[in-house]
């Protein structure tokens, strides 16, 4: 037996049933795992990642479809922003960027604050909490998503890990902002998996995905991803929230901390 291949299936079942309420993924939890445990060299972890988010998507989207969660332009529009930031995105990986110090430095300067601030909004009483920022402009929301596209491509995270705080934050639902950000997160993931293909074909490096871990991975997401969403109806936007902040303050300190290494 691969206990390699069973370590992934078993963590990316764990990830996705604790991030697929909120409409993260779980890949960007997955990451350090695929670095430190797993040994997936750079960048290869990169489009593995995404594999990761190609196979296991399905399991909650189609649950969120089956609840009609889908519904709606949001999910529309940040498809539409992200599939051409993720194809920039893996160029820019390839060609500019091999390290993941800066990725880190980035994700911790913004997910860390971002996160405590939601779990601050979720724990202090209806009545003492702000008034919402209100929506994004469609153009707005559109050119954000693009910005999390590049930074989906660059790193392979999917872009829900950062869609969703930043979409909580100003103040719509997560059960309305989760399925959409994994809609996006799915469709960035399928079309930079495909770039980074193309790209193996033209430069050196480890730049192809290690295939079987990433679906050995996928495969567990897959199933943890439609447990959690099936859950998310379950659980009021309070818990949702605290739960989104929580996961996004993890992630901050523990890019943090890598970064101060």
């Amino acid at each position: 037996m691969d206990w390699t291949l069973l370590g992934g299936l078993v963590i990316g079942l764990l990830i996705a049933t604790v991030t697929a309420p909120v409409g993260v993924s779980g890949a960007v939890f997955l990451l350090p795992f695929q670095l430190s445990v797993f040994g997936v060299p750079n960048p290869a972890v990169t489009p593995t990642n995404l594999l990761f988010n190609v196979v296991a998507g399905p399991g909650a989207l189609w649950r969120y479809r089956h609840d009609n969660a889908l519904r709606g332009d949001l999910a529309r529009r940040l498809v539409l922003g992200t599939l051409p930031g993720v194809v920039l995105g893996a160029t820019v990986r390839v060609f500019a960027l091999p390290g993941p110090g800066v990725f880190r430095l980035l994700i911790a300067v913004l997910l860390l604050p971002l996160g405590l601030w939601l779990c601050l909004r979720a724990l202090v009483p209806a009545r003492d909490q702000p008034s919402p920022v209100g929506e994004l402009s469609p153009r707005k929301l559109t050119g954000l998503a693009l910005v999390v596209g590049v930074v989906s491509g660059i790193y392979g995270i999917g872009g829900g890990s950062l869609l969703g705080p930043i979409l909580a934050g100003r103040g719509l639902r997560v059960a309305r902002v989760a399925p959409a950000a994994l809609a996006a997160t799915f469709a960035t993931s399928l079309v930079g998996a495909a770039a980074y293909a193309l790209l193996s074909l033209v430069t050196s490096g480890d730049v192809a995905p290690e295939w079987r871990l990433g679906l050995a991975c996928g495969v567990g997401g897959l199933i943890g991803g439609y447990l959690g969403a099936r859950l998310q109806p379950r659980l009021p936007d309070r818990a949702l929230r605290l739960l989104l902040g929580t996961l996004a303050t993890a992630l901050g300190v523990l890019y943090a901390a890598q970064t101060l290494k």
